[in-house]
C-alpha cells in the first residue's frame, strides 16, 4: 500500500512568526510543496531553512496539476499544499486536489493554523456562537442584500475598493447594524474599526481602506429577514407557465432581492 499522502499546511496571513512547528515539520518532510506562488512561498521556506521541491498549484492549473500530484502520491510521495496565506481551500485553491485524493483512497492530513476569517471574527467583538463565512462578498446587489439578511454573524473578505459600496448596501437595509472592518491582520498596519453600518459606510466613502480586508457583520434581527411568500408565489406562477424552476428563481431573485437558492429550496420543498 502506498504511503503517499497530502498534508494541508496553513501559512501565516501576514506575520511569518505565526507558522506552526507542525507545519514546518510537514514542509521539511514533504517531497513536493504545492503552492499558489512559488516565489511567495519560497520567502517563508527560506526564512526557516526549509528546502524541498516547489511546484505551482493555482486556480488556472489545479485540475491538471491535481492529476499529476495524485500520481506522485500513489507512488509514495508526500505532498504539502500551501496557499499564499492562511488555510488552503478557504477562498483559495485546493478543493480539486482534496477531492482527487479522497477519490483515489489517499490519506489527507489537515494541520491547524492561521485563518484571517477566524482572526477577524474574534477581533470584531461580535457574537461568535453562530456565524457563517461567505468568502468574498457577491457583487450583485440582490445577492449582497440576501447575504446581509442572514441571522448569524457574517464573515467575508472584500476588496478595499468595494468596502464603502458594500457597506452602503447594508446601511440602506439596516443603518444601525454592527460591523467590524479588520484590515491587514497580523501585519504592521493592522487595524480593526468597529461601528454601525452607516458610520463605517461614511468613513470609508471618504477614506477608502488599504490592504487586505475582512468584514464582520452582526446578524440580521428577525424583522430584517425578508418575507419570501410573495416571491415564492411568483416563482411558482412562472414554473406553472412553463419556466424551469432554477431560471424562474433567478428571475424573481433579481426583482425582489431574495436569494435564488432560497427561492428554489422553498419551491422544491413543497
Amino acid at each position: 500500500m502506498s504511503t503517499g499522502r497530502l498534508i494541508i499546511c496553513p501559512t501565516p496571513i501576514g506575520n511569518l512568526e505565526d507558522v506552526t512547528l507542525r507545519v514546518l515539520a510537514a514542509l521539511r518532510e514533504a517531497d513536493i510543496v504545492a503552492c499558489e506562488d512559488t516565489r511567495r512561498s519560497r520567502v517563508l521556506l527560506d526564512r526557516y531553512g526549509v528546502g524541498g521541491r516547489l511546484v505551482s498549484y493555482h486556480e488556472h492549473n489545479e485540475r491538471q496539476r491535481a492529476g499529476e500530484l495524485v500520481a506522485k502520491m500513489r507512488d509514495g510521495a508526500v505532498v504539502a499544499l500551501v496557499s499564499d496565506a492562511g488555510t488552503p481551500l478557504v477562498s483559495d485553491p485546493g478543493f480539486v486536489l482534496v477531492q482527487a485524493c479522497v477519490a483515489a483512497g489517499l490519506a489527507v492530513e489537515v494541520l491547524p493554523g492561521p485563518s484571517a476569517a477566524l482572526a477577524a471574527l474574534v477581533a470584531s467583538a461580535l457574537p461568535a456562537d453562530r456565524w457563517r463565512f461567505t468568502g468574498f462578498l457577491p457583487r450583485k446587489r440582490s445577492e449582497l442584500q440576501a447575504a446581509f439578511s442572514a441571522p448569524e454573524t457574517l464573515v467575508a473578505f472584500e476588496s478595499p475598493r468595494r468596502v464603502a459600496s458594500s457597506l452602503e448596501v447594508l446601511a440602506a437595509l439596516d443603518p444601525e447594524r454592527p460591523v467590524a472592518v479588520a484590515r491587514e491582520l497580523t501585519k504592521v498596519h493592522e487595524e480593526v474599526v468597529r461601528g454601525t453600518a452607516a458610520e463605517l459606510a461614511a468613513r470609508y466613502r471618504e477614506h477608502p481602506p488599504r490592504g487586505e480586508v475582512a468584514l464582520v457583520v452582526g446578524g440580521a434581527p428577525d424583522s430584517a429577514a425578508p418575507d419570501m411568500t410573495p416571491a415564492v408565489d411568483a416563482v411558482r406562477r412562472l414554473v406553472d407557465a412553463g419556466a424551469k424552476p432554477r431560471v424562474a428563481a433567478s428571475v424573481v431573485a433579481d426583482l425582489t432581492g431574495v436569494a435564488a437558492n432560497a427561492l428554489y429550496r422553498a419551491l422544491t420543498s413543497d
